[in-house]
């Protein structure tokens, strides 16, 4: 069974900087899309980024394009959403998520995961 646990929230000012960690376990993160979703308060939950590595391909939000970047720590089967340049937008609870194929047709849809974690809590202060 596949769990996925999210870490690295908190509270940072407009402009700072957070790393996020999705610990996975029953799956190697390298070997799968792996998809990064947020949902603030009132609103549904979107797509953030995602990485498609056995295809060393990588999937962004136009909100969040230069600033976010995904990268995978094979050693630690962990996957890492580096957030740069926070702003208010970004308050969110933050997921990670997989899919039960390999390299989903569409990694932007959250339609295509079917695993998610608990989620954390990135609030961004003005």
């Amino acid at each position: 069974q596949v769990q996925l646990v999210e870490s690295g929230g908190g509270l940072v000012q407009a402009g700072g900087s957070l790393r996020l960690s999705c610990a996975a376990s029953g799956r190697t993160v390298s070997r799968y899309t792996m998809g990064w979703f947020r949902q603030a308060p009132g609103k549904e939950r979107e797509f953030v980024g995602s990485i498609v590595s056995s295809e060393a391909s990588t999937y962004y939000a136009d909100s969040v394009k230069g600033r976010f970047t995904i990268t995978t720590d094979i050693a630690k089967n962990t996957v890492y959403l580096q957030m740069h340049s926070l702003k208010p937008e970004d308050t969110a609870v933050y997921y990670c998520a997989a899919p039960h194929i390999i390299a989903t047709m569409d990694p932007t849809s959250i339609y295509e995961y079917d695993y998610w974690g608990q989620g954390t809590q990135v609030t961004v202060s003005s």
